[in-house]
């Protein structure tokens, strides 16, 4: 585990802590943003602590958390923290993650009920031994129970690509029920974050008895939790709960703005609100006129609501899209003017065939890559120290690249290049020697062994793949799989300066198991000017479609058009290919 993933985790854990314990909210609140800072750094804390100006210059670590963080990397323990910890039993931060359950809630259960972690708060309720506490009813009991039932079922935090599709299709559904005018989903993953915690729904509705019925009776709920005027919550069998909520058609627009969040976007547009004598909130953008109540209950009119465009135009600042309203700053507000898009993309550089472990034929191949309009397909079957994926030898390896050659002449639309995903080796050596090499049109290097690999030496793997003058792209540089494999922790800093240094690109693969560079890797790649490729790593046609979450992460990192060599045009593109050879 990196120093980061590390650190993020004491500074949750000591939020939450804070959280049980009454602590006030500015302070949780600030331990709680310093472990998003920390989770989303792109280049390893450890060399800024060296120094606390260092840590002091990230926005958002104040001179307090700067001190711990030095102290845990210096000696690997945060001694306020720890003191912390010793203060409550350890499991009551677990009880804390039971869904439903708030720091309040739990800390009654602690000091009334006696309950220390998820093993005795089951026992407890089902013993009956806290139904006296107050507002602990059986129905409250029984549906905590529940909550913890289900929680032992799912599995945390949903894949972006399991998510989205659930999402898209309760989209489709709701929006045929009766009075529906608008709908959207909203939260995390309209922000496009790679795991999401539960999907919201938004929606506009004349009839809101009609899309409420559509959610409640669905096939694959297992529960109802609420079910109310303007908000419904489910439990579905997929391991993940749905809240529908609906508004008035009139502030929809600032209704979607508050639910996708993030909350830090939130207060600040808010702020910006108020320094213009505005307020803001899910209602809508209103004129301050000093009065406390809220001004929806007064019969106000907001200056904008209809739409989250309307708002920020009436706020005099940028729109910015769903996918950069996390961890930007006042003065890091502007938004690309070319950001990736799916329409965007020319060309695929990175898929297989059944020659490797793909199931489509070579033609099969060129056909999905022609439907889709692409002036340009690599395909790049393994290399022949991927055993397991039915690596190419070198003599099948040169039968396949006389093959995609004589497919290339074949069509006129497209350009069919000769590649290989190669292995990068343990020890940064390629699965295939340069006279081979020589012979590839294109070269994705990718590490597939080793994952575990110490950051040093993963660094310097990755950076001799990077700096070999026949390799074009670096394929999913970690290895990661969400939620499965934490993969490799090189120095991206580095690897992204050599990267520009070389004129070397760095994968963006869509594969939402992999989505490997992570965001904030692509948006290290971005400020540096580093090339990204997004690229779906297809093994079967239906792979092809996985682009989509490429293109979300990509747009995270704020990656433009004019890095991703997919969006260029085929004459720059393939000058930049064979100034490889």
């Amino acid at each position: 585990m990196s120093s980061n993933r590390e650190l993020a985790t004491r500074f949750q854990e000591a939020a939450a802590i804070l959280e049980i314990t009454g602590a006030n909210a500015f302070r949780v609140n600030a331990v709680t943003k310093v472990a998003r800072i920390l989770e989303d750094l792109p280049t390893e804390i450890a060399p800024l602590a060296e120094d606390l100006k260092g840590l002091q210059a990230i926005d958002g670590i104040g001179k307090s958390s700067a001190e711990k963080i030095k102290q845990f990397v210096e000696t690997g323990t945060i001694e306020e923290f720890d003191t912390l910890r010793d203060s409550i039993p350890p499991g009551l931060i677990q009880v804390l993650e039971v869904p439903g359950l708030g720091p309040k809630t739990v800390k009654v259960l602690w000091e009334k009920g006696g309950v220390v972690d998820v093993a005795s708060l089951k026992s407890k309720i089902e013993s009956g031994e806290l139904e006296n506490i107050p507002r602990m009813g059986k129905k409250t009991l029984a549906n905590i129970l529940d909550a913890i039932e289900f929680s032992e079922r799912s599995q945390g935090r949903m894949r972006l690509g399991d998510a989205l599709p659930l999402a898209e299709a309760l989209v489709a559904r709701l929006s045929n029920a009766r009075g529906v005018t608008r709908i959207a989903y909203a939260g995390s993953l309209r922000r496009g974050r790679e795991t999401i915690g539960d999907i919201d729904i938004l929606v506009a509705s004349s009839a809101p008895e009609s899309p409420t019925r559509a959610l409640t009776e669905m096939p694959g709920v297992e529960k109802v939790l609420l079910s109310g005027d303007t908000k419904t919550s489910v439990r579905l069998d997929a391991g993940v709960q749905v809240d529908l909520r609906i508004v008035e058609e009139s502030n929809f627009g600032a209704a979607l703005l508050y639910f996708t969040g993030s909350k830090e976007h939130n207060v600040m547009l808010r702020e910006i609100a108020i320094a213009k004598s505005m307020r803001l909130n899910e209602y809508g953008l209103f004129p301050d006129d000093g009065e406390t109540e809220p001004p929806q209950t007064r019969g106000i009119e907001p200056v904008a609501a209809d739409t989250e465009q309307a708002i920020y135009e009436a706020l005099e600042v940028g729109y910015l899209p769903p996918e950069l309203r996390e961890n930007r700053s006042a003065s890091d507000w502007a938004a690309p003017e070319d950001l990736v898009t799916t329409r965007s993309i020319k060309a695929e550089l990175h898929c297989h065939t059944n020659a490797s472990d793909g199931v489509m034929t070579l033609d099969a191949l060129i056909d999905q890559a022609r439907k889709r309009g692409f002036h340009t397909l690599a395909v790049t079957d393994h290399s022949k120290s991927s055993v397991q994926a039915n690596g190419l030898s070198v003599e099948r390896l040169l039968e396949h690249i006389e093959a995609i050659h004589e497919a290339n002449e074949r069509f006129d639309d497209i350009t069919v290049l000769a590649g290989s995903e190669v292995d990068i080796l343990a020890d940064g050596r390629l699965d295939y020697d340069d006279e081979i090499l020589q012979r590839l049109d294109w070269v994705v290097a990718s590490p597939h062994s080793s994952l575990r690999q110490d950051p040093k030496k993963a660094t310097e793997r990755l950076l001799m793949a990077i700096e070999h003058p026949m390799v074009h792209v670096i394929g999913h540089p970690t290895g990661r799989l969400i939620n499965e494999r934490e993969g490799l922790a090189p120095d991206m800093a580095t690897l992204v300066a050599a990267a520009k240094a070389h004129d070397t690109a760095l994968e963006l693969n869509a594969n939402p198991w992999r989505l490997d560079l992570r965001d904030r890797h692509v948006r290290l790649a971005a400020e540096a000017g580093t090339l990204v490729t997004i690229d779906t790593d297809a093994h079967k046609p239906a792979d092809f479609e996985l682009l989509k979450f490429g293109i979300l992460t990509g747009r995270r990192g704020g990656l433009t058009q004019a890095l991703c060599p997919n969006c260029w045009e085929a004459e720059r593109l393939h000058g930049w290919i064979r100034s490889k050879r």
